[in-house]
């Protein structure tokens, strides 16, 4: 793994961590726009009850709303991230300067669209190292990132880098079943006790992304050992 020429991270939960008080400000803001800017007809708190189920069993917080009330993906797409609270991510200490010091070609790839993106980039100190390396799926015709292979093999022909070549890193591992389709090597991160690592789509499984640049630097440096 450590040899691949390129390194595609996740955004949101990977170089910055959601906290559960985020994830929840997150939860609270897809229930709002469904009822406040896309006219659902319930109350605050059945909505709010929606979206955790709906993440709970689609591993998408709008899916219950695109199926059982035929909110369109793309209003519910646009409303959600015109909203979504980032000024309130808190980035991690020292991560810059880690990703700084990579040699390996590095690229983002977000559920995130392309303006909250760059918007969340500059808030945890990323943009720089990121400027014009950054995809959202908005930027391939999707609003999806976990519904089939279609959008990685896009993804790596914008990179000009075969699937083979990248490491995909992700919290989620629905995403990373799809990436692994195309042929790109996988990592997970997680931060609790749920790997997933079991999941035949799971190449390799880290707590933390300070945890696997580590091992990532680790391994380089047994290389130039060698060498």
């Amino acid at each position: 793994m450590f040899e691949k020429k390129v390194i595609i991270w996740d955004l949101d939960n990977t170089l910055y961590r959601v906290t559960e008080e985020f994830g929840h400000r997150l939860d609270e803001t897809m229930a709002q726009v469904s009822i406040g800017e896309l006219g659902l007809d319930l109350d605050f708190e059945t909505a709010l009850q929606k979206v955790k189920e709906s993440f709970a069993k689609y591993r998408d917080g709008g899916e219950i709303f695109y199926r059982d009330h035929g909110i369109s993906i793309e209003d519910f797409y646009n409303a959600y991230h015109n909203n979504v609270p980032y000024e309130e991510i808190i980035p991690y200490d020292g991560l810059a300067e880690l990703l700084e010091k990579l040699t390996t070609e590095q690229y983002i790839f977000t559920y995130s669209s392309h303006s909250l993106a760059e918007k969340i980039l500059k808030k945890i100190g990323l943009y720089e190292i990121f400027k014009g390396k950054f995809y959202s799926v908005e930027d391939f015709g999707s609003f999806k990132k976990n519904e089939n292979a279609d959008i990685y093999f896009d993804l790596c022909k914008a990179i000009n880098h075969k699937p083979e070549e990248c490491i995909f890193v992700d919290d989620s591992y629905s995403n990373l079943e799809f990436a692994k389709e195309t042929g790109m090597t996988t990592v997970r991160l997680f931060y609790n006790n749920n790997s997933s690592k079991d999941k035949e789509y799971i190449d390799y499984a880290y707590k933390g992304i300070f945890a696997f640049l580590e091992a990532f630097d680790e391994n380089h440096k047994c290389n130039k050992r060698v060498g």
